[in-house]
């Protein structure tokens, strides 16, 4: 019987051998990639965008930026002594009241306001120096802006 002592020996040391294998060795790993933009891939096919808006008129001061203008190049025959056509431009009131013909200011439409297209065209001031295309572009963001009379 000495040798049956040796089975559960034998069984005991099977066994434990077996949970004790060595685990395998992991596979060799690379170094983890450093996260960046993911790369541009150049397509065939023309992206679309967005249409451009343009960009939003700076804020225009009719009283600092816009009657300087108009008493300099527009009241000797809108408002002096005279007022041609009946266009009085002397203040915010007058030029929002209009001409005989009616008004001047289409509040928030630049392009059917005579006042802008009449400066626009060069066909105002009749008389003396153009408006500068900056100060013909004032009285168009103005106008667009709603003719606030600030």
């Amino acid at each position: 019987m000495k040798k049956l002592w040796n089975i559960p020996f034998l069984l005991l040391i099977l066994i434990l051998s077996a949970c004790a294998a060595p685990a395998p060795a992991p596979a060799t790993q690379e170094p983890a990639a450093t996260l960046s933009a993911p790369e541009e891939v150049p397509t065939s096919a023309p992206q679309e965008t967005a249409p451009k808006q343009p960009a939003a008129p700076s804020e225009v001061s009719f009283s600092k930026d816009l009657m300087p203008i108009f008493e300099a190049r527009c009241i000797n025959c809108h408002g002096g002594q005279r007022t041609s056509e009946g266009l009085d431009m002397k203040t915010y009131q007058t030029i929002i009241a209009g001409a005989d013909g009616g008004p001047v200011v289409i509040v928030g439409d630049a392009e059917a306001s005579s006042l802008y297209t009449q400066v626009a065209k060069g066909k105002m001031p009749k008389r003396g120096e153009k408006l500068s295309p900056e100060e013909v572009q004032m009285i168009m963001d103005w106008i667009n802006a709603g003719a606030p009379n600030n």
